[in-house]
């Protein structure tokens, strides 16, 4: 019996456990919070939804962190969220007092378990929860490049007028504003867009997916996104519990893969029941490479105001 167990009842943390509900993914979901009874309300707000659509497994809330206890995958969404002027940096001395604690934890009482990251800034703090589970490499994963390959990929089918079901494209790199979409790869069922779309129009999709997270804080003016990004984990949580081995762009410990090392950044990986099967290294074009360098480089000024090292 698969247990997947969400800190952070926040908007990102319930839409997590709303699509892990509404795609059945594990047959018991957790979702832990500080705040009294947070939790408990919106698991049961959540649960009380089962008979409608049919899923038969069990929800819960909790400020007790022992509930961690057995969780195959545990995802931390807790932080605070961006607010409108603040850039994800201004986060970092916040969120890693927050996360260091949840990973903590996690450590704890969940040993054994695969650990997703989803606080901002990203790449930061999923160091973070590396560095104080002590858990190895495999089973530390940032949730990033799901997300901004989705938006990329609807803003392309937006521009084409196709089903964004059949839009292939990738998001490398760190999440924030040096994120790489890579143009040369993006296709509609193997036609290049490059084919397709002129050239100013593809430049305008790729700014506004970089700043695809700003422009929707700007909007709700007191909150961030949380449909799709709770829809992006769990397609990583979808694949690790059902061993899919899907093909998934997630934020990931380097050794050396792309030439980049000491850093989590967001390439192509395999995900499976083990977490991180392998990252999957293609040959970059010269500008390609010095546009990851650039996010590897800008990673190690975020991880330089951390307190842990």
């Amino acid at each position: 019996m698969s247990k997947l167990v969400i800190i952070g009842a926040g908007a990102v943390g319930t839409s997590c456990a709303h699509w892990a509900m509404v795609k059945n993914t594990a047959r018991e979901v957790v979702l832990i919070d500080i705040i009294p009874d947070l939790a408990k309300g919106k698991a049961l707000d959540l649960v009380q939804s089962s008979p409608l659509f049919g899923f038969s497994g069990k929800i819960w809330g909790t400020e007790d962190f022992s509930a961690l206890e057995g969780a195959d995958v545990v995802v931390i969404t807790a932080g605070k969220p961006r607010q409108p002027g603040m850039s994800r940096e201004d986060l970092i001395s916040i969120n890693e007092k927050i996360v260091s604690s949840c990973a903590e934890n996690v450590k704890k009482y969940a040993p054994q378990s695969i650990v997703i990251v989803v606080s901002n800034p990203l790449d930061a703090m999923v160091y973070v929860a590396f560095k104080v589970t002590g858990f190895p490499k495999e089973r530390v994963i940032g949730m990033a490049g799901v997300l901004d390959s989705a938006r990329y990929r609807y803003f392309l089918a937006e521009a084409l007028g196709v089903s964004p079901k059949d839009v292939q494209a990738l998001v490398m790199g760190i999440h924030g504003d040096l994120m790489l979409p890579l143009v040369r790869l993006a296709n509609v069922s193997g036609i290049p867009v490059t084919e397709l779309l002129p050239k100013e129009k593809i430049e305008e999709i790729v700014y506004r997916t970089k700043f695809g997270g700003g422009e929707i804080v700007s909007y709700l003016k007191t909150g961030s996104a949380f449909t799709t990004p709770g829809l992006s984990v769990i397609e990583m949580v979808e694949s690790i519990l059902k061993d899919e081995k899907r093909v998934l762009t997630c934020s990931v410990y380097l050794e050396g893969e792309y030439g980049i090392e000491g850093v989590f950044l967001g390439v192509p990986v395999v995900l499976g029941r083990k977490g991180v099967e392998r990252v999957i290294e293609f040959k970059l074009l010269p500008e390609e490479q010095e546009a990851l360098k650039r996010c590897a480089e800008h990673c190690k000024e975020l991880l330089s105001y951390l307190s842990i090292k």
